[in-house]
């Protein structure tokens, strides 16, 4: 298999991107090449297909027999249940086991999503990360089951292409048409490689970053059989409901239909809405066949229902089944599953926006209409038609809040999918729209609890993917209005039009302006809100707003917003805050949310996250811990491992034991030397600043550094005047000092600033420590943090991401640069408990500047990365 001897190409954050717009022109590249994709499509379908009414298609797919649909949704399961055999043969090569009944459905739902939405690699890719990694799995072993997973799926269609392909001829107005042998070689080559390259090279392959290691002859041939009948299966299922008087045989059939799908896969539209259709269209409708064109839309049409939509439709009766499980079980859902139902039910909500859009885009069905023209005022039936497209259109924007977790965006969409529901029963009984918006809303009003943020929708941040994705769906809507009404002459009169028989066309125009207006409104809201925020530094009023809950917070170095150099951002309540500071385009903020309110911490998670996204900037969290990953998973960000933090169990802290013997003579020798510790409150510390500072100086001038900032702290005044402070005394002399940081719940003490005289005898920090960490003890605190030992615990093996790679490099090579191995050293004599610490990063970003930014902020500028 593949395997990335850097970083690994499922954990986000190791992907370096290009900052300023070479970057962004980059990021913008793939949405804008699909859109134009698209685009194109849409104008081949519309030439292609140019003599062809809306109502001829929709009239050939209510004409399909029912044997053949019935075989169409049997053939459809029958394809997804060999779409699992994916991820079972995924876990057993790499000698995992889960149960079947669990890996089926993250399959099933994976699956369910990428095959309609498109983007099969990174949907379904995010699905198992979530999934698996709540399973037990590691992340390597989670991006080896995707890479297992997405060779099969390309390996299957390679060879079933290039066979069928070596056998069939194509007709020649189809793309590659005239390369079809060339093309066919290659195709049938690479799996014919894949399959025996074991047997010809003994050794992994190393190109660029990726490791190259060929699977046995057994597993590719699995492989490639699994991947062959997935896809053999799903041109049966098209096979099954085109027009009689296309058929040629399968064989010819599946020739055009693998090379459609793989136009589609390239394109990057999603689904390959319109280019898989545009080259079946001109493999089918130009092959002789003219006339049948709207046959073979139809056939097409109704394909995308049972293949893609049914199976999308099932997925939500799954959710809605498991959240009904869970409710009788006084548990909403087991937490493997209830991570993803927020992005689950936002790409619902997508879907059923457009289903609204398009329903809008053409014309009802003459015998419902009849039927409503018996019981239906024309007005309500005018504003019904008009209504309902423009709930598709918020639809759309409120899927996003969705994703974001919004509350406002949970109401909102429960509100509009009961009113899209009675809508689309108004507007043309159709009871198909109206039972998809029932099924989603009945899915969703049992999980008020996963939509918790309270912020307001004018907060959630629209990325250039949400806003091409919605764009591409009205563009997809207006297009489906010419296509519906493309033999109705234009004319100013249309929009003024209103007849049960006749208004089909005026309806969908006045629609899709509404939606138009929707949309554009919505943009103008978030274009006129307020521009970036000035950064301010905190002033005594939000100090002492900020002081309970530093006193009050488990961890003691929530003390270090004491500084003032950090910005606080306070929820709206005052029960919590972030301290965070900016260089470049990186937002840092100094380790986790600061407060006991849970839900207040995870909403500033949120708050900061869209404060960044919305300036352009790069949220990262510094310094996080174990117990708070899920704050930053749930929003999508991913961790990487920085180090470990030293914290000493007071309960056992003693210095009996030979392994303490040395320390333990270090501090008697001193005690008899008459070495005192004195521990002084934070109101004498003004007092004692002068000879404070004189030691202060003479050590930095000793060591040759310069005052650090943002995770350390600096000598001054006003810092130093709020902690009380330890002091070490030899008779009448000042030898050393350090501020102390003390949770009032008696959880964690600890220090930040620790200064010596230059000439002060050795051990002098041995005996400041040992005896703080006794005092501590003493005055019933339950843990004494030491801090930080940077790359720490970060492992080099040959699996592991290279960033773990890179951190156990530094620690164990760095020492030139800074003495990691001798502080890690130094803090294992006191026998601590080593626990780790992350940082939370979002996709896509520039580590290298990141951590020159984040070195930046601690040194205290450019100068100081080089001055020490």
């Amino acid at each position: 298999m593949v395997e990335q001897t850097g970083a690994d190409a499922s954990i986000p954050g190791e992907v370096t991107a290009r900052p300023g717009l070479v970057a962004r022109l980059r990021r913008l590249a793939g949405p804008l090449l699909s859109v134009a994709m698209l685009c194109l499509a849409l104008w081949a379908l519309h030439r292609l297909a140019s003599e062809v009414s809306y109502r001829e298609v929709a009239r050939y797919v209510h004409g399909l027999e029912n044997y053949r649909l019935a075989l169409a949704v049997l053939l459809t399961a029958g394809s997804y249940g060999v779409m699992i055999l994916y991820d079972w043969f995924g876990l057993a090569y790499i000698g995992k086991r889960l149960p079947g009944q669990q890996v089926s459905l993250i399959s099933f739902i994976s699956y369910a999503f990428s095959n309609a939405l498109g983007m099969a690699l990174l949907i379904s890719g995010s699905i198992r990360y979530r999934f698996y990694i709540q399973a037990g799995l590691s992340t390597a072993e989670v991006a080896r089951v995707v890479l297992y997973c997405t060779l099969s799926f390309w390996l299957g269609l390679c060879a079933l292409t290039g066979v069928t392909l070596l056998l069939v001829p194509v007709p020649p107005t189809l793309p590659l048409a005239g390369l079809r042998f060339p093309v066919a070689v290659v195709l049938t080559v690479v799996p014919l490689l894949w399959l025996v390259g074991n047997r010809l090279l003994r050794r992994p392959l190393r190109i660029w970053r990726w490791r190259l290691s060929l699977p046995s002859f057994q597993v590719a041939a699995r492989q490639i059989l699994v991947g062959a009948v997935d896809w053999g299966l799903a041109a049966y299922v098209l096979y099954l409901l085109m027009p009689n008087q296309v058929d040629t045989g399968f064989a010819h059939f599946l020739a055009i239909f693998v090379l459609a799908q793989i136009a589609g896969l390239v394109s990057h539209v999603p689904g390959g809405l319109g280019v898989f259709e545009a080259v079946m269209l001109a493999g089918f409708g130009a092959a002789g066949n003219q006339g049948l064109e709207a046959p073979i839309l139809g056939a097409l049409a109704a394909y995308r229902l049972i293949y893609y939509f049914l199976p999308l439709f099932a997925a939500t009766v799954v959710v809605l089944w498991r959240e009904a499980r869970g409710l009788r079980q006084k548990a909403l859902l087991a937490p493997w599953f209830t991570g993803l139902l927020p992005p689950f039910f936002a790409g619902l909500t997508l879907v059923s926006g457009a289903v609204l859009l398009f329903s809008g885009a053409t014309s009802a069905l003459p015998s419902r209409m009849a039927i409503l023209r018996d019981v239906l005022p024309l007005a309500v039936l005018e504003v019904s038609h008009f209504l309902s497209s423009v709930v598709g259109m918020m639809l759309l924007i409120l899927a996003r809040g969705l994703q974001r977790r919004l509350d406002a965006a949970y109401v909102l969409t429960l509100v509009l999918l009961v009113l899209g529901a009675v809508l689309s029963l108004l507007k043309g009984i159709d009871y198909e729209e109206a039972t998809l918006l029932s099924l989603l809303a009945l899915a969703l009003a049992p999980a008020h609890q996963l939509f918790y943020r309270r912020a307001s929708l004018f907060s959630a941040s629209f990325s250039w993917g949400w806003i091409i994705a919605i764009v591409a769906v009205f563009v997809c809507a207006g297009w489906l209005v010419g296509f519906s009404y493309k033999h109705v002459e234009y004319s100013n009169n249309l929009w003024w039009e209103f007849s049960f028989y006749h208004g089909g066309a005026p309806r969908a125009l006045r629609a899709l302006v509404g939606a138009a207006a929707a949309g554009l409104l919505f943009a103008l809201a978030n274009l006129i809100r307020p521009a970036r925020p000035h950064l301010q530094l905190p002033g005594e009023a939000e100090l002492q707003r900020a002081l309970p809950l530093i006193k009050h917070y488990s961890s003691a170095q929530a003390h270090l917003a004491l500084m003032g150099d950090k910005t606080l951002l306070f929820d709206p309540e005052g029960r919590a805050f972030i301290m965070y500071d900016v260089e470049g385009r990186s937002w840092v903020a100094m380790g986790d949310p600061v407060g006991e309110d849970e839900d207040a911490r995870r909403e500033l998670v949120w708050t900061f996250r869209d404060l960044c996204e919305r300036a352009g900037g790069w949220p990262l969290f510094y310094q996080v811990r174990p117990e708070d990953l899920d704050l930053y998973l749930e929003t999508g960000m991913n961790l990487l491992k920085i180090g470990e933090e030293a914290r000493v169990p007071l309960e056992s802290f003693n210095l009996d034991g030979k392994s303490k013997k040395v320390l333990r003579n270090t501090i008697n020798k001193l005690t008899r030397e008459g070495m005192r510790l004195e521990i002084i409150p934070a109101e004498a510390v003004a007092a004692m600043l002068p000879r404070l500072k004189v030691i202060s100086d003479a050590w930095i001038r000793d060591k040759g550094v310069r005052e650090k900032g943002f995770s350390l702290g600096a000598f001054d005044a006003r810092y130093l005047q709020r902690t009380p402070m330890a002091l070490v005394w030899q008779g009448e002399q000042l030898l050393a000092f350090a501020n102390l940081l003390l949770t009032d719940n008696k959880e964690e003490a600890s220090l930040d600033l620790m200064r010596h005289l230059p000439d002060s005898p050795s051990g002098v920090m041995d005996f400041l420590f040992v005896e703080l960490m006794q005092w501590a003890k003493a005055q019933g605190y339950r843990w004494f943090n030491l801090g930080m030992a940077p790359f720490s615990g970060l492992q080099s093996r040959r699996n592991a991401p290279l960033w773990n790679r890179l951190g156990a490099m530094l620690f164990g090579r760095g020492e030139r640069f800074y003495n990691f191995q001798g502080l890690h050293r130094y803090k294992d004599k006191f026998d601590p408990v080593w626990e780790p610490r992350y940082l939370a990063v979002p996709n896509g970003i520039a580590l290298p500047l990141v951590f020159a930014n984040l070195a930046s902020l601690i040194s205290g500028g450019l100068s100081g990365m080089v001055r020490r």
